[in-house]
């Protein structure tokens, strides 16, 4: 037997789904740009039992930026961020235990 193929019984190098652990919905982090080096950083597919008002108000007191939610039929509660905050807004959900960093999707990297 190979000891670098087999871990536990598995194959490490196996892309099956099965032995792919995830928790729950992916967050998605975007940034989007705006006219000249303003950008707008968008948080998608928070769970829809979380406080959305409290986590926008700790964004904008820690960020020290605007921010606002919008509603959209496709995927649901956005909070919208002025600035360019990806690193920190993934930061601050690992933190918080709101999200693992398996679920959290940061695009634009």
């Amino acid at each position: 037997m190979n000891i670098l193929n087999l871990k536990n019984g598995l194959d490490v190098f196996d892309d099956e789904e099965e032995t792919c652990v995830s928790n729950g919905p992916k967050v998605h982090i975007r940034i989007q740009a705006r006219n000249g080096k303003k950008s707008i950083t968008s948080v998608s597919g928070l769970a829809e039992d979380l406080d959305l008002k409290k986590i926008l108000k700790s964004f904008k007191k820690t960020l020290k930026c605007n921010g606002a939610i919008l509603s959209d039929e496709e995927l649901g509660k956005i909070i919208q961020l002025q600035g360019d905050h990806r690193v920190m807004v993934r930061d601050f959900l690992i933190g918080q235990e709101i999200n693992s960093p398996d679920d959290i999707i940061v695009h634009g990297f």
